[in-house]
């Protein structure tokens, strides 16, 4: 198999305005969205708006507050990932929020849809990542290396839809590409995922990695959370809802 090429991709400008329809959660110390793919979490050099900068928007403006709205970003998702991503509406949620990330107090599950089936139905993870931010490539080594993060995931094969495998996946630690690189070191890369061994990229300029769920104990009042987020409704993700439980 040819090594997929590395380019930068341009992504369109995603400028649609947070409405209700988007929100998973909301308290008056966080706010959780149903990321769309294709937004940027917080701002770059591409200049497009950021998602954060959005979500202000949509607290200010439903709470009528001209002089804008605090918003702290506690996890990002990659620009072509959709799905649940939190954040905080009050510095103390943000720094408790901050803690149990570090903490790994933070569930996270994630849907991924390959195309080729893992020889393994389930599994356990390990490898040693090194980011290269030159050309934002992550890349997988079985044993330590200079410069390398561990880095740990389960996943499991819960459905196959026309020649398409649905995995879920609970990572244990949070590296950037995480979930993209090491399923495709199972020669499982994910649909659309030309970076990391897909033979084409998404012309929707998304992959399909979503993520599915977040679980946690609330920072102040201290009741378990537990939020999810629908698939999106392109024409090919929603056929997966079959196999969720929700």
């Amino acid at each position: 198999m040819n090594k997929p090429e590395h380019r930068k991709i341009k992504f369109p400008a995603t400028v649609a305005n947070i409405t209700d329809s988007d929100i998973l959660f909301e308290d008056n110390h966080l706010i959780a969205v149903n990321k769309r793919a294709g937004d940027i979490v917080q701002v770059d050099d591409t200049g497009d708006e950021s998602l954060d900068e959005k979500v202000k928007r949509y607290i200010a403006q439903k709470y009528n507050k001209p002089n804008g709205a605090f918003l702290g970003v506690v996890h990002r998702l990659d620009r072509p990932v959709s799905g649940v991503i939190l954040f905080a509406k009050t510095s103390k949620a943000l720094d408790r929020i901050n803690k149990m990330f570090k903490s790994r107090d933070m569930h996270k599950t994630y849907w991924a849809v390959v195309r080729n089936r893992p020889q393994q139905p389930e599994g356990n993870l390990i490898h040693w990542l090194v980011k290269n931010p030159q050309k934002n490539v992550t890349k997988a080594y079985d044993k330590e290396v200079e410069g390398s993060q561990r880095s740990e995931l389960n996943y499991k094969l819960i459905g196959e839809l026309d020649g398409y495998y649905l995995i879920e996946v609970n990572p244990i630690t949070g590296r950037p590409h995480q979930i993209r690189v090491q399923l495709s070191t199972l020669n499982c890369p994910i649909v659309g995922d030309n970076k990391y061994g897909y033979p084409r990229g998404s012309l929707k300029k998304s992959i399909c990695l979503h993520a599915r769920r977040l679980q946690f104990i609330h920072p102040v009042k201290l009741e378990p959370i537990n939020i999810f987020a629908p698939l999106p409704q392109d024409g090919f993700w929603e056929r997966f809802e079959v196999f969720g439980e929700e």
